[in-house]
């Protein structure tokens, strides 16, 4: 089927912004401290602005690290000088002679499974790897000590066992569905995944993860409340300054966040997720803790504990650098102007149709 995925790189073409003018306004004003610690007139830590959180830094520690966090300044010079000539290779001129990729892909690996991706010019996942404190780190995840996710529940591996039986990944260019039982994959729009009908980032609101493009963030921040817009498909998440999360029965695809302060530290709490609101394996009834803490060099240390004993034996916690920014968050253009998945949709009936008359006429695609 087609992508329903846009993918657009705002620093390297124009788009308008969605941030609104008036969301300008509402920052708070502040006196400044020593160095690059603003503070607002209350002197808590205000953490207005923009931050890129592109990293090369794995979520899950490759196993050949064991148990070790941190990677030599050698070890992350030579992540960066690979990342480079990679993006160099795959950054140059397409042949504008060349031919169309076979049906399918040619099974090798790149942008957009070579289907339509002619290079990685739209990508940009960073250009080094994350350091705290002078030292790099091999994960996101911290804890366990192995730096992955910790092992599912015999319940979960089951769940994700049966998604996975009904799962098919790409397309042949079959209705390979006609003949199963119960309902097809392409029945309606609302059947696709929650990313393909830009309902949620790619990368996740809450927590939020690094991804291949449109890594900026922006946070809002005034006494009462605290908005963090996500630059991939532009969710805005909305905390409330010390209140009371709302009642379990309400739920909502980012949660329901509500915050307080811990000295110089934000502490986000979110509850009240929609069920099917999950990313990277994790279920709605997740619970998430944040923490946002101002480092040194004015960029921000963003720390968070997954619970979800639904899905994992045990929490697990990760954290990582967004880095100060004077870019600007661009509006995350989704569905390749509104096209895409009414395309998805029309070519499912196509191909049933051709499946039907193969069937009717005894032949087979």
């Amino acid at each position: 089927m087609f992508s329903a995925r846009s993918h657009i790189h705002p620093r390297k073409t124009i788009f308008t912004s969605l941030i609104a003018s008036s969301l300008a306004l509402a920052l708070p004003a502040t006196m400044m401290a020593e160095g690059n610690n603003p503070r607002t007139e209350a002197g808590r830590p205000d953490f207005s602005g923009t931050y890129d959180a592109a990293t090369l830094t794995p979520l899950e520690r490759p196993t050949a690290f064991g148990d070790n966090l941190y990677l030599t300044r050698e070890e992350a010079d030579e992540i960066a000088e690979a990342e480079r000539l990679r993006t160099a290779e795959r950054s140059k001129d397409s042949d504008p002679n060349r031919e169309a990729p076979p049906d399918g892909g040619d099974g090798s690996p790149g942008a957009a499974g070579n289907v339509g991706g002619y290079n990685t010019f739209w990508i940009d996942r960073g250009t080094d790897a994350f350091s705290v404190d002078g030292k790099f780190r091999t994960s996101i995840i911290i804890d366990p000590k192995n730096g992955r996710r910790p092992p599912m529940t015999a319940d979960a591996q089951a769940r994700r066992a049966k998604r996975l039986t009904n799962f098919r990944r790409g397309n042949d260019g079959t209705a390979y569905w006609i003949d199963q039982e119960g309902p097809g994959p392409y029945d309606n729009m609302e059947q696709r995944g929650n990313a393909e009908r830009c309902l949620l980032g790619f990368s996740g609101a809450v927590p939020t993860y690094p991804s291949l493009y449109n890594n900026f963030k922006r946070i809002v921040q005034t006494e009462d409340h605290v908005m963090i817009l996500i630059e991939m498909v532009h969710d805005a998440r909305i905390i409330r300054m010390n209140s009371e999360h709302v009642p379990a029965s309400e739920k909502k695809w980012l949660g329901d966040s509500i915050g307080w302060w811990e000295g110089d530290t934000l502490v986000v709490d979110t509850t009240n997720f929609h069920p099917q609101s999950g990313r990277r394996g994790s279920s709605g009834s997740k619970h998430i803790i944040e923490r946002f803490s101002r480092l040194d060099d004015g960029n921000l240390l963003y720390n968070f504990t997954v619970e979800d004993d639904s899905v994992w034996t045990q929490p697990w916690t990760g954290e990582y650098v967004w880095k100060a920014s004077d870019q600007k968050v661009y509006e995350y253009a989704c569905h390749e102007g509104n096209y895409a998945l009414g395309n998805i949709m029309r070519g499912a009936r196509i191909l049933e149709k051709d499946a039907l008359e193969a069937k009717r006429k005894g032949t087979s695609l």
